[in-house]
């Protein structure tokens, strides 16, 4: 299609090129390699002279569709699907950083983000500096002659704390910094960083792209000179999509934005019935007009996204015992999934991170995340009434 349509039709007619059979729907490509019409043919395909499959480690028609989705959801020229979404992130990474290199991130990112960037690209002379989501004027203070990138989550995971794009987006291009946003919490629908300034934009497709809690993904998408770097370092290194969760994502992304309204109208009817609640300290979402940065996030979300924090009055023994009550929402490491699912972020997602960093990132013990899904919010408000009264 070469016309503008708006996010829902783009999302629904957006389709690789039809087959002999002329089908309304993808088919799913489950092939390993392509074949070739002569030896010229298979010659001019590896030079890349033209532009064709070659083999799914590289590209397949399922993962093309899906890629083609995301980048017009975000506005981004290209970008390439993994099987994770750390896959996405470490390859991002991989692809851009050398040698003594410097990152400049912000301290409240997922627990696995942050292991990567203290474990991992050390080996490398990688090195990183933190900023708090609230000290972004602090940014000036951590360049060095060797920063190259400034990443981060918005909203952050766990504390669902907003970061302002347009600052940041500014700050990169002031300094040169290629900038990459982890968009995952808010989904392209709810967001576009790269209106604001991001070069390249990361998602865990396993979160609400899927939203039924079936697949895992990733994707980074942006523009098309970084994306040749990651794509090269990618087609080598092999943490490509699979063509089966790339046809199930495609179909997923038709539906997101009716998914994602609806999480969104249950995440703010939970937040503000908590944020009345006796049993509970604070409540954290990003359209809560408490939050700190409401007026951010209204100016750069369309809503506040599915995922609310609190913290339950006790701490971690009245935790568990808030977990253990819990009847019908689940008990999961995941989110973005049309079930509802709480989380305890200092003993299972960030639970390899100290004391004092999960505390300077606001994951106290008694910390709650509920990634609120599609079910009845009254019957989701019962379950964690009932939890908090035992």
């Amino acid at each position: 299609m070469s016309k503008k349509y708006q996010f829902e039709t783009e999302a629904i007619r957006t389709q690789t090129e039809r087959t002999q059979f002329l089908e309304h729907s993808t088919p799913m490509y489950l092939t390993s390699s392509f074949v070739f019409e002569d030896a010229e043919d298979m010659r001019a395909s590896f030079a890349e002279e033209k532009d064709r499959n070659i083999y799914s480690r590289y590209s397949n028609p399922n993962s093309s569709e899906f890629i083609e989705k995301v980048c017009k959801m975000e506005g981004a020229e290209d970008g390439f699907a993994f099987a994770s979404g750390m896959s996405a992130v470490f390859s991002t990474f991989a692809a851009l950083l050398e040698s003594e290199d410097h990152v400049i991130s912000s301290r409240s990112i997922f627990g696995s983000t942050h292991s990567l960037f203290t474990q991992f690209l050390p080996k490398w002379n990688i090195t990183t500096s933190y900023f708090k989501v609230d000290e972004l004027d602090t940014l000036e203070e951590l360049l060095t002659p060797k920063t190259k990138i400034i990443y981060a989550e918005t909203p952050t995971n766990p504390g669902v704390d907003v970061l302002d794009l347009e600052v940041l987006g500014n700050f990169a291009k002031k300094h040169n910094l290629i900038f990459i946003i982890d968009n995952c919490f808010a989904s392209p629908y709810l967001q576009q960083p790269i209106k604001f300034g991001a070069d390249l934009v990361i998602h865990s497709g396993t979160k609400l792209m899927d939203g039924q809690g079936r697949v895992l993904a990733g994707i980074t998408v942006g523009s098309r000179e970084l994306i040749d770097k990651v794509y090269r370092f990618s087609r080598i290194t092999g943490p490509a999509l699979s063509p089966f969760n790339a046809w199930v994502l495609s179909k997923s992304l038709e539906t997101l934005s009716l998914r994602v309204d609806k999480h969104c109208d249950n995440a703010l009817k939970l937040a503000e019935y908590l944020e009345g609640h006796p049993k509970v300290n604070w409540v954290k979402y990003p359209f809560l007009k408490s939050h700190p940065k409401y007026e951010v996030a209204k100016k750069q979300m369309r809503a506040g996204g599915c995922v609310v924090a609190f913290e339950v009055k006790g701490g971690v023994e009245a935790g568990q015992k808030f977990f253990n009550a819990i009847k019908m929402l689940s008990l999961s490491a995941n989110l973005g999934d049309s079930r509802s699912i709480v989380t305890h972020p200092a003993s299972t997602t960030h639970s390899k991170l100290s004391v004092e960093e999960r505390l300077s990132t606001s994951i106290t013990d008694g910390m709650v995340r509920v990634s609120v899904g599609l079910e009845h919010i009254d019957d989701i408000i019962a379950d964690i009434s009932q939890a908090l009264d035992q």
